[in-house]
């Protein structure tokens, strides 16, 4: 291949990258430092044997995990460019203590990285008593049509 020349394939799968509307966030308010909260109860649907997780009345994995999505969401999603969203693509979460029914609980989410489109978060856990979970969390930013149309055509094949 001479020096500067491209093969069809890497043109091809460049122009795709640049109409996919999925180009790198430029938001000068996304940045490092940023958090987020999210707060609940802990109720009977939220406990392990409401979601299939366990047999023990207490908080669920999967519902505090959500909560920690949610922190996570409250960080940045306002400050996203209109048409755009975040997903969630990766957590790695400790679930280090049980909450009973009726306890509180917040979820805290401090964005600790930008890189692209790829926001990386430490999230933390805590009920009225202790900490119950932390980890990191790692989001990126879509353009939310582009997006849909991809889910659509998937799910009409």
């Amino acid at each position: 291949m001479k020096p500067g020349i491209f093969p069809t394939d890497c043109i091809s799968i460049f122009c795709r990258l640049l109409s996919s509307g999925e180009e790198r966030i430029q938001v000068d308010k996304i940045k490092p430092g940023l958090t987020g909260h999210a707060t609940m109860v802990v109720g009977t649907n939220d406990t392990a044997p409401s979601v299939g997780s366990g047999h023990i009345a207490v908080l669920a994995t999967p519902t505090m995990i959500n909560l920690i999505e949610e922190a996570a969401l409250t960080t940045v999603e306002h400050l996203l460019p209109e048409g755009k969203q975040s997903l969630g693509t990766h957590i790695e979460i400790s679930h280090v203590a049980a909450t009973p029914v009726g306890m509180k609980v917040k979820a805290e989410a401090e964005l600790i990285e930008v890189n692209g489109r790829k926001l990386l978060f430490a999230v933390r856990a805590h009920d009225e008593m202790e900490l119950i979970g932390e980890g990191r969390h790692e989001r990126v930013v879509v353009t939310a049509a582009s997006f849909q149309a991809r889910i659509n055509d998937k799910a009409t094949q």
